[in-house]
């Protein structure tokens, strides 16, 4: 079972940046994929982002595409989020992911993963 633990997610106007962290701990980070969800007041939880376990693919939601970036750091067992030009559309509590199986790509499904943060809250105000 692996733990994670979201940080960043505060009050930004529309137009700005945050940067969304997991921290991730008890597996092997680097042998499973992640992702970022969220769902907004009302809604279900969507997929935003995700990243293959070795890096070399990601995908997005449409939505996000060109203003969100997911990485992941091996060293610090850290995934991340960038979020450029903010939208109130992109209020939501914020999860992060690990993947239910090793390898794989990026992964787009709530159903392919295991274990999930408590969340962060990102608002953006209009």
């Amino acid at each position: 079972q692996v733990q994670l633990v979201e940080s960043g997610g505060g009050l930004v106007q529309a137009g700005g940046s945050l940067r969304l962290s997991c921290a991730a701990s008890g597996r092997t980070f680097s042998r499973y994929g992640m992702g970022w969800f969220r769902q907004a007041p009302g809604k279900e939880r969507e997929f935003v982002a995700s990243i293959s376990w070795d890096s070399t693919s990601t995908d997005y939601t449409d939505s996000v595409k060109g203003r969100f970036t997911i990485s992941r750091d091996y060293v610090r067992n850290t995934m991340y989020l960038q979020m450029n030009s903010l939208k109130p559309e992109d209020t939501a509590i914020y999860y992060c992911a690990a993947a239910r199986s090793r390898a794989g790509g990026a992964r787009t499904s709530p159903e392919d993963f295991g274990s999930w943060g408590q969340g962060t809250q990102v608002t953006v105000s209009s």
